[in-house]
Formats: structure tokens, sequence, C-alpha cells
């Protein structure tokens, strides 16, 4: 019986290393998609004839040419590296980098297309300096894509000038790419740091591409809402320096914000909720995260900005339209600075 258990768990295990082993050279292996499906056949297959062989020959000497292959196969999957240069999608062909002298940011790359549907736009890719002692606010917005599980979490910083600027970490798509969450474990894509106006990065979401948005204010004091306004810059320098792949469950917009929040607000829990980012506003209100004094329902209905964000789609002032009345900004759309205590 015993026997029988551990044959069971090594069949099984056999079994999900050939699927994953298949899925990494659909991904991955290059000459085009008739080579990708033959590789990731003939790996499979050879996984299931080796269980087969294994069941009835009763010899488990027959699994040495799967795990020789399997060596094989990680050797080469660890050879994989991310590229700076590929031809890629118009809305992610540039990073944002920037230089900091004092209190002034010089941002270059911050990207401010003009959409007029998701693959009609103009493209502009604009120098910005912002003074950091002028930081009034930091919002999350979470724009949900499909269904109320996942959401594509971005971080909006708000100036004493009036304007916003809003950052984005996202899969940097090549041309014709379009997302997709399996890819994303499998170094489908490498990451993409975007630095945007809220005319292009939340309009396009809400406007564009049909999709349904909740803001937030977050309580963070000044010297929070600066480091983690730097903290953004060290991470595009460091993808400047080096390349790195999206990760669909360690490396997305949710995980690598919070690990650099973490890092100014020690002691924040894991949660669930940071991979079920649909719900990351609910983890946000349970550690006092959001606009207090209300309801996290008052929070999320005041929030849901996507029909302001459609009928404010020619207003010049878009960002303060879209947060008239919203929890922690007044009938303006204005910030208010004095928030009430909890």
């Amino acid at each position: 019986m015993l026997a029988t258990l551990g044959k069971m768990a090594v069949s099984l295990i056999i079994l999900l290393t050939a699927l994953w082993g298949a899925l990494a050279l659909w991904y991955q292996l290059s000459g085009g998609t008739a080579a990708q499906a033959i590789g990731a056949l003939l790996w499979g297959g050879l996984g299931v004839a080796s269980i087969a062989l294994w069941w009835t020959r009763g010899d488990a000497r027959v699994l040495l040419p799967y795990a020789a292959g399997f060596v094989l196969l990680l050797v080469w999957w660890s050879l994989i590296a991310p590229k700076q240069q590929r031809v890629w999608a118009d809305d992610v062909a540039r990073n944002v980098t920037g230089t900091v002298k004092g209190s002034t940011v010089t941002l270059d790359n911050v990207r401010n297309f003009d959409w007029r549907s998701d693959d009609d736009y103009t493209v502009r890719w604009e120098q910005r300096s912002y003074d950091l002692d002028e930081l009034r606010t930091v919002d999350t917005a979470l724009s949900y894509w499909t269904g109320p599980y996942i959401a594509h979490t971005l971080i909006s910083f708000g100036f004493a000038d009036g304007r916003f600027l809003t950052f984005s970490i996202e899969i940097r798509k090549e041309k014709g790419e379009s997302f997709s969450a399996i890819g994303g474990f499998f170094k489908h894509f490498e990451m993409s740091l975007i630095a945007a106006d809220e005319r292009d990065i939340l309009r396009v979401r809400t406007n564009a591409r049909g999709e349904d948005m909740h803001l937030y204010r977050v309580m963070m004091p000044k010297a929070a809402m600066r480091s983690l306004f730097l903290a953004y810059l060290d991470e595009a320098q460091a993808l400047k320096n080096q390349p790195q792949f999206y990760n669909t469950l360690t490396a997305n917009c949710t995980t690598i914000v919070f690990e650099m929040v973490r890092r100014i607000v020690p002691g924040l829990p894991l949660d669930y909720r940071l991979m079920a980012s649909g719900y990351l506003d609910r983890y946000l209100f349970d550690v006092k995260g959001l606009v207090p004094g209300q309801t996290f329902q008052q929070l999320r209905t005041g929030g849901h900005v996507t029909a302001r964000a459609r009928a404010a789609n020619d207003d010049a002032d878009f960002s303060h339209a879209i947060r008239r009345g919203m929890p922690g900004y007044d009938e303006t759309g204005h910030p208010k600075l004095q928030m009430p205590r909890q």
C-alpha cells in the first residue's frame, strides 16, 4: 500500500512538471508557434509515457530519461534573461527615468497620450519636473478588468499646483501582444514602469478600455509620501540598469508596490488580498490606510469614479473632475488638508 501511494505521488510530480515544462516550452521556445506546439507536445508526451512505462514495467529506471530531460530543461530555463530591446507596443515603449536635485525631481519619458480608443491615440512622451516639498496627496486606483477578484493597481501623487502623476507597474508588451495571466508565470513579459498624466493612464482604462475604477485617498505622512515617490525612482533606475520579468504572482502591479511601502511602513501584514488585488481596498481600510471617519462602503461608493471619468472625458481638468466629492476631497476635487480622526 505504501509503495503504491509513493508511486502515485511520484507520478503526480511527473505530471505537474510535465505540464510546467510544456507551458514553458510553449511560451519560450523559439521558432514560432509550430515549434512551440511540437516542443510542448513532445515534452508532455515524454512525461505521460514515462509514467505509463513505470506502472507497466515496475522498473524506476525508465524514469531516468525524463529526469535527465527535466534537468536540461531547468538549465535552459535559467538561461532565459529579460531584454531591453524588443519591438515594444507604443504605450510601453519607454520606461520612466528620473533625477533628483534637492527637492526637485526631473522625470524623462512621462506618458501623456491622447486616447480616442484603445488603438487610436496620439503618442506623447514628455519631460516634467516636480517639487517634492509640494507633495500633498497619495491615491490608490484599482481598475477592474476581469471581475471582482483582480484589479490593476495604480498609485497617483498629487501636488500643490494641482498636477497629479501616476505610476503603474505593467507588462511590457511587444507589438501585437496582449496580457496573459498564464504567460506571466513563464517569463513571457518583461516589466515596465510607467509614469503618466492621469488624463492618459486613468482615462484610457475607464473610457477607452471599459474598465471599472475605484479611487481612494491614502493617508500617509508627508515624509512617507516623499519616500514612496523616491522608491518608484529607485525602481525605475533598477529597471534601467537591469530589465526584469513580470510575474503574475510574485512581481506584479500590487506586490512590488507593497514591498516598496513595507520598507517605508514596517510591520504591514502579508495578506491574501495582496494576490486577490480586487480586495486591496478592503486591506487598506483594515490597516487604517484610508480616509478616517467613514465606513468601508462609504469610501468605496464615494471613490467609484468610472461614471465621473467618462463624463469628464474632454475636461482639461480631468483629475479634479473625477475627485469632486470623493472622500478626502472637497466639492471642487481639491484635497481636504484637515482630516477627521478615528
